[in-house]
């Protein structure tokens, strides 16, 4: 298996030599073959979208969904970017809009709230290339030694990161957040019904996260809202610094979940085919209610 993630990650490394353009073309293509191929995950996207999107016609779901699996696909091969080329050229890539030195000059810390749009990974990069102050993360340990640490790399490349994985406790990124790191938070996934709630997500209750809100009420945090899209062909990525919410948290840890997801659905409208539809976002169902995912 260690064998088979170093020849992948090789493979990764070799590939970010290329143009972006040539990239973009190669993951279209994969993109095409994923779709083909990738029966379970195939479902699970078109599920979802028949789910959240139902205004549009079956042909117009299916034809969603193929062209999610080439972003998808590009957002695969251009990891390789992320982890391995050099600033200059990240820099040049990453098109940087609003406000992303708040948390440098915020006296609170700041929570960058990320959705899980396909180039959310390019939003974390962005958080250490134009400014300075610490970033703290969770994130998903991998199964595969080899491909975790090559993860922790790439993500911690540029010295600002501080990684925790969603399995150890919270206390030491609580303590990195009180140090003066910013929280970057991707946190519209179903991680289960712990510390989490049934809110509205496109007209269907979703388990959604009451720790972003408390977090923020009990550190007195600033939230920023962040969207990251990848560009066409070879033009790079686009961050958005948004405005920071002036009015959450609340005291109402359930209300601020209802908002946060009625936001994203806001920001799916707008770039539908780059939101991260292949995730069971409704695998939690409340009692009694039948699976959406058979």
């Amino acid at each position: 298996m260690n064998i088979a993630a170093r020849l992948l990650l090789a493979l990764v490394w070799l590939l970010h030599l290329l143009p972006l353009g040539l990239q973009a073309a190669l993951g279209r293509a994969l993109g095409r073959l994923m779709h083909a191929l990738a029966h379970g995950r195939r479902r699970v996207a078109l599920r979802n979208v028949a789910l959240c999107l139902p205004e549009l016609s079956a042909a117009a779901q299916q034809a969603l969904v193929r062209e999610h699996f080439q972003w998808l696909a590009r957002s695969l091969l251009e990891r390789g970017l992320l982890w391995y080329a050099s600033r200059a050229r990240l820099e040049r890539l990453i098109r940087v809009e609003g406000d992303v030195h708040l948390a440098e000059r915020s006296e609170r810390p700041v929570m960058w709230l990320v959705p899980h749009f396909l180039a959310v990974d390019v939003a974390g990069a962005a958080t250490q290339l134009f400014q300075t102050r610490r970033v703290c993360n969770v994130y998903t340990a991998q199964s595969n030694g080899v491909l975790d640490a090559a993860l922790l790399r790439g993500r911690g490349r540029f010295g600002l990161a501080d990684m925790f994985t969603r399995q150890q406790s919270a206390l030491p990124m609580v303590r990195a957040i009180k140090r003066g790191s910013a929280f970057f938070n991707p946190s519209d996934m179903d991680f289960g019904l712990r510390d989490a709630a049934f809110v509205p997500f496109f007209g269907h209750p979703a388990a959604t996260l009451l720790a972003p809100s408390r977090l923020a009420r009990s550190l007195a945090m600033v939230v920023q809202p962040v969207v990251a899209e990848i560009l066409p062909g070879g033009q790079g990525w686009r961050v958005r610094f948004l405005e920071p919410w002036s009015d959450w948290p609340s005291d109402d840890a359930e209300a601020d979940a209802a908002r946060m997801n009625a936001w994203i659905e806001q920001q799916i409208r707008a770039l539908p085919a780059q939101y991260l539809w292949v995730h069971k976002r409704f695998k939690t169902r409340p009692p009694g209610e039948p699976p959406f995912y058979a």
